[in-house]
């Protein structure tokens, strides 16, 4: 079993910046694969940004050169550095992490998650 939990949301002005923090707690050997998800009211929830055990790291193209995850050697806390946010990046944001031995960005590979941080950015 892993735990997630996830804090540094919060409202900000558009061009502002936030720091996403996930913490991990279990099992987090098993790690393969760690990312951010979002979901925006009425939207399906989407993959913002995953890291392998690699360091290799994807991003969703609305978000490439503004966002950042970051994660320790022990996977024990996933970062979401969040720059030049716009408006439409409002939603809550989720921490998920994988143990299957493959990573990628479906949903259905992420079998633990967190419950959820609110990011809202006004204009």
């Amino acid at each position: 079993q892993i735990q997630l939990v996830e804090s540094g949301g919060g409202s900000v002005q558009a061009g502002g910046s936030l720091r996403l923090s996930c913490a991990a707690s279990g099992y987090t050997d098993s790690s393969a694969c760690m990312g951010w998800f979002r979901q925006a009211p009425g939207k399906e929830r989407e993959a913002v940004a995953i890291v392998d055990v690699n360091g290799h790291t994807s991003y969703a193209d609305s978000v490439t050169g503004r966002f950042t995850i970051s994660a320790d050697n022990a996977k024990t806390t996933l970062w979401l550095q969040m720059d030049s946010l716009k408006p439409e990046d409002t939603a809550v944001y989720y921490c998920a992490t994988s143990t299957l031995p493959w990573c990628g960005t479906g949903e259905g590979l992420y079998n633990y998650w967190g419950q959820g941080t609110q990011v809202t950015v006004s204009s």
